[in-house]
């Protein structure tokens, strides 16, 4: 996923659009949760929001800060992930994380008894089943990660935009294709079982984390028109209609049972979104702390400007959280161009990388810390490695060394692309003044619309090094390093998909077909770590750094903390107002 979106498709694997930016400076406290209080059941508890909202149906939903806040409240998935720091994935609709066989081929869930919609009508198989449908229907459910039409056992047809899943969806009568999707998942009573073409071993973690695996009755669909029109088997319901770019009100589910619900509390009687705050906005009423902001919390992270006054007050920083998100900042080096082809050219440019200088400009280590890693500090793929043996701020001499010895002239001219928002000025050209110093001539191009299409597209093809910002969809070295790095799924006559460096190695791609069937967790993880370093040390990527993000609370809030498993942001499985 980029940063704060939760990706789009790469064969399984994610991006999209990003929301915000956590960017500069600041010392608010380094915690990951604050307020634990007792907590009561009662009041209302507002969320502010930058907005607009992309999405409330789970088949559509991808971006991290709404699949958190939709799982807390409307839409239950088969596993979830527990709250605070040591969270852990556990059942949800499901009776345990589910029975794997066929070495990862083969999954099945068994859903429990007592989950019901807000109609008091049960949760069941077959709603599980058709929320998978949906996905199908690309062109009716757009937007939401389609893991489904990669993974599950279903043939293909060929058309001018390449092999597509023989099956599209529920919307269209397709006898053909209605049989393949029915053996492909099937129900037995209360239990689901899904069969895919190749082993899918962390089957469990995507639907802790995503929300496109979650039931949807069918009788309440209305594809498209569904989008804003929740309907819950969770802890709270929405109240009247949703608008994208004001918010909504949600107010208790009566047919949720705390029973059928270890995870989620439901603390508050009421939960008002509010969208269309500007993120200062933000910050500015809740450390002023007054009214109805004493019992309001952030949903984005803080930007530059609130940063010092955070740090500055001593109340405001006490209500606050600063804590590890899951986003990577990297650099991909063009396999394409003549310059970057060279590996002592890319060792060169990443041993003159300055990440102190980087990490300076956007305002110090509250925001980020240096990584030399794809996989982030917080994921088990995490391999302590530094695959050039260079510190945070370069190598100067030793990059002009490795010039020299290519026999490139000096200084050597590149283009390095960059997303123009932010700090990113500042921040890059502290980059290129340390390039520029080891024997490169950087040019700086920022782009400041439409920019990962526009890297992704032939026409970049030529331009020598990419920035790009990427974290896991769920906490597995597999929605990192494949998305990213594996040329069969992503390079094409269209351009580079997520492997913006055209970076394309057999040795790397057979080792990712190996760790995919590893059915051990630690193993698997273990596996992607030494993948990740195997990249490194190709110069597949530079790391720059691991993102952190800060929140904040108003005075009335208990229980206020961020979920690291679910994309650094503010858990309401157990916030509470009283």
């Amino acid at each position: 996923m980029k940063r704060t979106t939760k990706g789009s498709l790469a064969v399984a694997l994610g991006t999209a659009a990003t929301l915000g930016l956590a960017a500069c400076g600041g010392g608010a406290s380094t915690t990951t949760s604050t307020s634990q209080a007792p907590a009561a059941k009662g009041g209302t508890l507002t969320v502010l929001n930058l907005g607009p909202k992309e999405h409330l149906d789970p088949q559509r939903m991808y971006v991290g800060a709404d699949i958190l806040f939709g799982s807390r409240t409307y839409a239950r998935t088969l596993t979830t992930y527990t709250p605070g720091n040591d969270a852990k994935m556990v059942p949800d609709l499901a009776t345990d994380t589910g029975q794997m066989s066929d070495a990862g081929k083969t999954w099945k869930f068994t859903l429990i008894d007592n989950a019901k919609w807000q109609d008091g009508k049960p949760v069941t198989c077959d709603d599980v089943k058709y929320g998978v449908s949906r996905t199908f229907a690309q062109d009716v459910i757009t937007g939401g990660p389609n893991y489904a039409l990669t993974f599950l056992d279903i043939p293909t047809k060929k058309t001018p935009d390449g092999d597509v899943p023989a099956y599209t969806g529920p919307y269209k009568s397709d006898a053909a294709g209605q049989a393949a999707f029915d053996k492909a998942v099937t129900c037995d009573g209360q239990t689901i079982t899904f069969k895919f073409k190749k082993p899918w071993t962390d089957f469990n973690m995507n639907n802790a984390a995503l929300a496109a695996f979650a039931p949807f009755r069918k009788d309440k669909d209305q594809g498209a028109k569904s989008d804003y029109q929740a309907f819950s088997n969770g802890p709270y319901m929405l109240e009247g209609t949703y608008d994208p770019n004001k918010g909504g009100t949600w107010v208790r589910n009566p047919n949720w049972s705390a029973d059928s619900d270890k995870v989620r509390m439901a603390y508050p009687d009421k939960i008002v979104d509010i969208q269309g705050i500007p993120v200062d906005t933000t910050y500015q009423r809740l450390i002023a702390d007054a009214g109805e902001d004493k019992t309001a919390i952030s949903a984005l992270q803080a930007q530059a400007a609130s940063l010092p006054q955070i740090a500055g007050n001593p109340s405001a920083k006490s209500r606050s959280v600063n804590g590890p998100a899951p986003y990577v900042d990297y650099l991909a080096p063009n396999f394409k161009s003549k310059t970057m082809s060279n590996p002592k050219v890319r060792q060169a440019f990443a041993m003159a990388t300055n990440r102190g200088a980087y990490i300076t400009a956007y305002g110090g280590p509250t925001v980020m810390t240096p990584a030399f890693a794809m996989c982030n500090k917080e994921l088990k793929c995490f391999k302590d490695f530094n695959p050039f043996g260079n510190q945070p701020n370069g190598d100067v001499e030793g990059a002009k060394k490795l010039l020299a010895e290519a026999g490139m002239p000096s200084p050597l001219p590149i283009t390095v692309v960059y997303r123009k928002r932010g700090n990113a000025d500042k921040a890059l050209t502290a980059l290129k003044e340390t390039w520029d110093k080891a024997g490169f001539n950087v040019t700086l191009q920022p782009i400041a619309e439409k920019y990962y299409a526009t890297i992704q597209a032939p026409g970049a093809a030529d331009k020598d090094v990419f920035w790009a910002g990427w974290g896991a969809d769920w906490p597995s070295g597999s929605t990192v390093l494949p998305a990213l790095f594996d040329g069969r799924v992503n390079i094409s006559a269209g351009g580079s998909g997520q492997d913006y460096g055209y970076f394309n190695d057999p040795e790397v791609n057979a080792k990712i077909d190996a760790a995919y069937g590893i059915q051990d967790e630690a193993a698997r993880e273990k596996a992607w770590g030494e993948i990740d370093e195997m990249i490194g040390k190709k110069g597949g990527y530079v790391a720059l750094v691991n993102q952190k993000f800060t929140f904040m609370r108003g005075s009335g809030v208990k229980g206020f903390e961020t979920n690291s498993q679910m994309g650094g942001y503010p858990d309401l499985a157990r916030i509470a107002v009283k």
